[in-house]
């Protein structure tokens, strides 16, 4: 059997799935969740050595260690895959939401009402935890969804999946609304890109050569997420405490995530004062500077090129730049930004209220860490990823994020 053949089947079982879990209530949908949240638990053994197959593997091609770290599943990291399955259970459902409506003046009443895509795919990379929290995501809104984890993820996916199908039967929803797509190889991904007209959407999860492959080759819509050049801009009028706090926050705080700072642009005015205390506290953290040439007037600074202005570290690594003035951090954020996430510190008014207006980002932040662009930090509970484009949603996407909407008419005999 092809790769495609075997996709379009899943496929087809998952919208067949899907249209049953429309029609569920929420107190279904949320008992269905808590279900998964303690099958994960009460199952962890065979998850956890599913897990150690797919570490040992890993360890001997030789893989970094810090993705070896992010392919490591822990008794204490499924019981926070469980709490985040809890805390999906506890979030308000988006369907059946009336975004708006109104009485048109012949008397027919109009309502917009939120409405699940149908059927997800899933595309992503390393983490076994997203198979989790993509499901409950998922589930929640009303989506089946299909999931294709990395290879290397294969044996913790399968038993996730297995886990939480179970869970979901159990409860008395069809099981096909969480789905493995089959398959270890390209065809498979490939498959599931062209599966236009049985797939309603694709998300990918990952880095940007994963997600530019999804996106140039996919004929089923994609939301793109989140690569993240993020930039910091420290303004003349800054808190130079303030910006040091953010500065480190951002880039140091966590490094393998998407809103993690990678590129730092400094004022002119305050270089003389920011560059060594920058510099240093960098250092002291471990962070190797790419800089230009005032940066590069102190030890430690590798000089920087176009490739570094561009680069998405994920690592202990950021490009930094002295700029002449406002305008300049415009065009430099304009020319290299993912529109992910941007912040300036300054205590001018005026020059943040220029800096939001001007930069076209998912997240634009005022004297605060691009480490608070996350859907959890913003109030909105889970996230599926963050989008970087413009439809069908941009930034942290929630459950709403996760609906489409449709009109519903209701009229007494009218006609036009």
């Amino acid at each position: 059997m092809t790769a495609e053949v075997e996709v379009r089947e899943v496929a087809q079982r998952a919208r067949v799935a899907s249209r049953s879990l429309a029609l569920a209530t929420r107190a279904q949908k949320d008992a269905t969740l808590h279900a998964m949240a303690d099958a994960l638990l009460a199952r962890a053994d065979e998850i956890l050595a599913g897990n150690a197959e797919d570490v040992a593997r890993a360890e001997a091609d030789g893989t970094p260690p810090n993705i070896i770290d992010r392919l490591r599943l822990t008794t204490e990291r499924l019981e926070g895959m469980a709490q985040g399955l809890r805390e999906v259970a506890g979030l308000a459902d988006p369907v059946g939401e009336v975004v708006r409506g109104s009485v048109l003046a012949n008397g027919l009443e109009l309502r917009q009402v939120r409405v699940p895509f149908g059927v997800v795919g899933m595309i992503y990379e390393a983490r076994p935890n997203v198979t989790a929290d993509a499901a409950g995501i998922c589930l929640k809104s009303g989506n089946a969804v299909l999931l294709r984890g990395s290879s290397s993820a294969r044996s913790s996916n399968a038993a996730i999946v297995a886990v939480l199908r179970d869970a979901v039967a159990a409860s008395g929803l069809e099981a096909d609304v969480v789905q493995l797509v089959p398959g270890e190889t390209h065809d498979s991904v490939k498959a599931l890109m062209r599966a236009r007209g049985h797939v309603d959407v694709l998300i990918p999860r990952g880095g940007a050569g994963l997600i530019q492959s999804v996106v140039n080759e996919s004929t089923v819509p994609v939301i793109e997420t989140g690569v993240g050049n993020c930039h910091v801009y420290v303004d003349r009028a800054a808190d130079l405490d303030k910006a040091l706090a953010i500065v480190l926050n951002a880039k140091t705080h966590r490094t393998s995530v998407c809103n993690a700072a990678e590129s730092l642009l400094v004022h002119a005015e305050v270089a003389d004062a920011f560059l060594p205390r920058v510099v240093a506290a960098l250092q002291g953290e471990g962070v190797t500077i790419h800089g230009d040439e005032t940066f590069g007037t102190h030890a430690g600074v590798v000089p920087a090129t176009d490739e570094d202005w561009a680069q998405e570290y994920l690592s202990l690594d950021i490009a930094a730049r002295v700029v002449p003035d406002l305008d300049t951090a415009l065009d430099h954020i304009r020319a290299w930004s993912s529109g992910h996430s941007d912040a300036i510190v300054t205590e001018d008014l005026a020059a943040s209220r220029r800096f939001v207006a001007e930069v076209d980002s998912a997240a634009v932040l005022v004297n605060a860490s691009t480490r608070f662009t996350d859907g959890g930090e913003f109030g909105f509970g889970a996230e599926i990823g963050i989008s970087t484009q413009k439809l069908h949603a941009r930034g942290p996407m929630g459950l709403p994020e996760m609906t489409s909407t449709k009109y519903v008419v209701i009229g007494d005999g009218h006609i036009r």
